[in-house]
Order: structure tokens, then sequence, then C-alpha cells
């Protein structure tokens, strides 16, 4: 009897400490990144990162084959890469073992694709951008403003505070912006930023696979995609590759020293982007540019670093697939390690060719920003590739913000604006250039033009010329905002987005006077856009700009439009003969602008800061 007691006395002891190790091997799998993953994937190495405390002593057996595990010098951090190939969906073991006993066994799940994914359109030339900063646009739901587990709370009456803005509100709005006559909507940041101060803006993301609470939930983000497709919009995500917030957890507990740029700790970077691309640059100048951070509370991503590479490959995968995007906007493209970030838009493009990313690279010359575009003739100088297929041309904006107020002369002037597309034999894809006036982190362009008929200019050259027009929430109501004077100036509320905000600018029985001149003159020519291949992919004939009116024409083989920008004070006469090779075969045209139908016979007046848009007949 006393053996028998001693025995289960035995077992019971052996039971509680094995009850004891599990429960703290429950406890110690913190997080596993990605979440999940897709059967038939392209690329079938699927790296799973598992975290928890000690993890890397533990050993891993898996249903999927099991092609190599990475141990860092972080034992916290265990990198599996398993073999997807010919798995269909479903759940999937991976075991980790202590000396051969199995302690904890995790579900992974391989989910099923949705229908023809890979073959997603991206947004292209027949769109137009709406870019809006959630926190600013619209507060859907007032319940999530603040969230007790994130730093900063919702204070409206802080300028650089958190406004309460939100993908609900975005929801609400849709209509609304589809009536501007955008098709595709690029928001800022929305994964969570949990800095203390200014995280509204959410460039400091310290989870990257988690929708902020503020903004909302996943499930609520991927609404947002298919509340947008079913109006036929499009969803571009602002991705962020070159940077994390100061506050992300991997920061606070770094897989491997070089997982971040360290010289050590922090360096600033030189901004100089040019020496990416200088034959003739020091080394000491371009690593500051490449690895030095770009703002202290941001440090700087490794992309050299395999395993920082092929986390934010998949991560952008995760979201574009789980969330069904239509295109990534990558903010500070030209900052990264720019062997990585070729290779990281490479492995995106090769899952989804037909897909569609833009980089922010603000440079002021057409030959550098060429150089970021996928088979740049520029950067084939150096056998280099970016397989990027959009950028933004910051060059364009340049000239938008001084021509139409310059004093003219040989160089100032609307000159500036045919002085810009001169430019386009630079670029592989003059199509699949992003065009704008102002963004999130300009001077708003009624700021810099404080009148409606500069306005309509900048804004029929927008509708009208090659790439793909890019527009700043409110700007269609004639919200302004000073750079000079901090960001909060350039990014404020849109008026009634808030339930207690005195005017709700969204109605149009609310807005005056002055704000529907500014609304309706953009829902006209942009809505109009929407319907013409001849400005989304045709050829571009420009003439020299006289008595600074600029001509130029938009053409194919069915059809042409002719633009005029009128921006002299007075009236002008226009000599039509001089247009003679673009106007051959057209006798009449209709100007959508004004309504009016038009004889081209030998001259054609225009009024003082005016636009016209001619189809021709």
């Amino acid at each position: 009897m006393l053996k028998i007691r001693y025995f289960l006395n035995f077992k019971f002891v052996f039971f509680a400490f094995y009850l004891t190790l599990l429960t703290k091997m429950n406890a110690q799998i913190q997080k596993i990144e990605p979440p999940f993953w897709w059967a038939d994937m392209q690329n079938t190495e699927l790296q799973i990162m598992l975290y928890g405390n000690k993890i890397a002593n533990f050993s891993v057996e898996s249903d999927l084959p099991i092609t190599n595990i990475t141990k860092t010098e972080n034992p916290n951090y265990l990198f599996l890469t398993v073999n997807t190939k010919n798995k269909s969906e479903g759940n999937y073991k991976i075991t980790l073992i202590n000396q051969k006993r199995k302690l904890k066994t995790i579900n992974y799940e391989l989910k099923k694709r949705r229908d023809k994914s890979a073959l997603r359109k991206g947004f292209d030339s027949s769109d137009v951008i709406y870019l809006l900063m959630p926190d600013r646009f619209a507060n859907g739901n007032p319940n999530n403003d603040s969230h007790k587990e994130l730093n900063e709370k919702a204070n409206r009456n802080l300028s650089g505070g958190r406004h309460g803005g939100d993908i609900q509100g975005i929801i609400k709005q849709l209509d609304y912006i589809k009536s501007l006559g955008a098709t595709a909507i690029w928001s800022t940041p929305m994964c969570e930023d949990n800095d203390e101060t200014y995280s509204y803006h959410t460039y400091g993301q310290s989870d990257v696979y988690k929708i902020d609470p503020r903004y909302g939930t996943n499930q609520e983000y991927k609404q947002l995609a298919e509340e947008m497709h079913k109006r036929g919009m499009k969803l571009i995500k602002d991705y962020v590759t070159n940077h994390w917030g100061w506050k992300h957890w991997m920061i606070n507990d770094l897989p491997t020293y070089d997982w971040i740029h360290q010289f050590p700790g922090y360096a600033q970077s030189n901004y100089r982007m040019s020496t990416q691309m200088d034959n003739n640059t020091s080394e000491i100048d371009k690593k500051y540019c490449v690895d030095g951070w770009f703002v202290q509370s941001m440090p700087d991503l490794n992309q050299s670093n395999p395993l920082v590479l092929k986390y934010l490959t998949q991560n952008a995968i995760w979201w574009i697939e789980y969330a069904d995007l239509d295109g990534l906007r990558v903010d500070t493209y030209s900052y990264n390690d720019k062997e990585g970030i070729a290779k990281w838009t490479k492995a995106i493009m090769n899952e989804y060719p037909n897909f569609n990313i833009v980089g922010e690279v603000w440079l002021h010359d057409q030959a550098q920003i060429s150089y970021w575009q996928k088979d740049s003739p520029i950067s084939a100088i150096q056998s280099y590739n970016t397989y990027l297929p959009s950028v933004m041309d910051f060059t364009l904006h340049d000239a938008i913000g001084e021509a139409l107020k310059a004093t003219p002369s040989w160089d100032k002037g609307m000159i500036q604006m045919y002085d810009n597309f001169v430019n386009d034999f630079l670029y592989e894809d003059i199509n699949n250039v992003l065009i704008f006036a102002e963004n999130h982190d300009t001077s708003r362009i009624n700021e810099i033009y404080q009148n409606t008929e500069d306005y309509k200019l900048i804004m029929t050259l927008l509708a009208t010329a090659r790439g793909i027009p890019q527009l700043y929430y409110g700007s269609e109501i004639g919200m302004r905002g000073d750079k000079s004077k901090g960001d909060a100036y350039i990014r404020q509320d849109f008026p009634g987005g808030w339930e207690d905000d005195k005017q709700n600018a969204f109605n149009p029985s609310e807005r005056t006077e002055l704000q529907k001149e500014y609304f309706n003159f953009t829902a006209k020519i942009f809505n109009w856009r929407k319907e013409k291949p001849v400005i989304h992919y045709g050829k571009t004939k420009q003439y020299l700009p006289n008595n600074e009116v600029y001509v130029y024409f938009r053409y194919n083989q069915q059809e042409a439009v002719m633009t005029i920008l009128n921006n002299n004070k007075e009236k002008q006469n226009i000599d039509l003969s001089r247009f003679a090779e673009s106007l051959k075969g057209y006798t009449n045209g209709k100007d959508i602008i004004s309504g009016k139908e038009l004889q081209l016979q030998k001259s054609l007046e225009i009024e003082g800061k005016t636009p016209m848009i001619i189809e021709l007949k």
C-alpha cells in the first residue's frame, strides 16, 4: 500500500511539474508572425517568426517541411522557414520540443486565396487618387478615439494631437469621395503607432500586423476595401519599409543587433538621396544617407539583413492578400538600402504581376527621380533596377508651386510647366508617374494661390496631363494650410467629419458658395476624366507658352483633346494656325468646363486666368 501511495505521489509531483512547465511554455509564445498565411502562393518559402522568453532553447517539428531554422543572438526569437509548395488550405502543426518532450503545439493556418488574387489589377493612369489622413478626415466611431493600452489619448484641442478620425469615418464618406471623381484612396499609414505624442500621422509604427485601435480593427480595414470595391474604387496602403517607431515591440527587444542601423545607436540621416546614385560619392556620405535615421524617434531598418528583408516582404504581401489591396505607396523609398528595397519590390511584383507600387522619391531632378523607376534608362547605366513601377513627379509639383505666380521671363512662368514635360523622355513609363500639386508634407495649394482662378488652372493641368493624378483631402472645398507654421496647419480636420462641427462640408447644402465653386469645378473635370482613355493612355504634344498661354494636346488614333491654360490676367486671342499639326481634321470642339460649342477656324478667345478643355470634333 505504501509503495502504491509513493508511486501515486511521484506521479502527481511529476504531473504538476509537467503542467507548470507547459503553462510556462504557453505564456512563453507571445507572438507568431505572420499570424497565418495562404496556400498556392507564388513564393512557397515562408519565414515564420516565433517570439517568447528564451524560445530559441527549444527545437521544432512541423507538418510543413522545415527548410531552415535560424536562431539569433537574442534567444527570445526563432525564425522558422517552411515550404508550403503543394500544401492545401488547412491547419498545420508546429511543435516546440524540449529534450524530446513535446511541450507546445501550435496550429498554423494556410488559408484559401481569393479567386484570381494573384492577377489583381493595381491602380494606373485611369485612376484619380484621393489622399487623406484618417485621423483628420472623419470620425465615424467616437468610442475608439482613445485606447487604454496606447499612450496618446484623443485631444482635438491640441493641433498636433489625435483628433479621432477613423476607418468608419472613411467608409461613411466613400460616396462623397466618389462623387468628386476619385477612383482610389491613398490613406496615410493605419498600423499601430504607440508614440506618446504626434502619433496621429502613424509613420512611427509600433506593430505592423495590427491596425491602430484608434482607427479601428484589422477587420474594419478589410471592410473598407470591400466597400470601396463595391463602388469600383481601389485602396492603396501607405507602407513604410525604411523605419519603425521607437515604441515598436521588436525595437525594444531586437532580434539582432543589426536589425536596425546603429552607429552604435542613433545617427541622423543627411537626407542626401543623390548619394545613392552618385558614382563619385564618398562611402561615409552614402552611409549617413541610407543608414542614418529619418528622425530620432524612428529607428532605421536594415534591409540588407535577410531576416529583416523577408519580414518586411511577407508583411506587405500579408496585407495585400488579407485586405485585398489594390496598391502600395512606399514612404521614403529612396532612403532604403537600394539593393534590399529592389528585392522587396521585385518579390511583391512577382507575386502580383499586375499590381502597382508608387515610391516616394522626393528629389528635384527628373533624371534622379527616373533612376528609381523600373527599367529606368538612367539606372541601367549602373546595371541597377528597382523594379518599382511608379514614382512621384516632384519636379512637376515644384513647377506648379512657382509657375503661376512667377514674373514671366525666359525660364519663369508657364515655361516651367512646359520644361517639366520636356524631360519625359527620361522615364521608362511616363504614364505610371504620380502627379500632384500638394500632399500631407507640403503647403496646401490654396495657401500658395489664394484664389479659385489659379486652383482651376492647376486642377485642369492635373486632370489632362500624362500620369496618375493625386488630390489632397479638403483642397476641393478650398482648405488652406501653411507648412512653415507646422504640420498641423496642412493636416487640419475636414469640416463635418465630427458630429459637433458647426458646418458639414460633406453635405452640398451646407457648403458656402466659395466651397461649392471649388468642389463643383473639381468634380466636373475629374468625373469627365474617368471615361477618357485618350487622357489615361494617349500621347502628348505641347507648344511653347506664348504670353503665358500654355497649350497642349492629348491624342490617340480615335480622338484628341486640346488643353489651354491662360495664366495671363488679360483676355487672349489665340492664333489657331500655330496648332495646325494637332488640329488637322478638326473644325470644332466643346469646352467641357463651360459647356460651350466652339468653332476652331482662325482664332480663339480665352478669358484671363482661365482654363479650357476642348474635346475636338
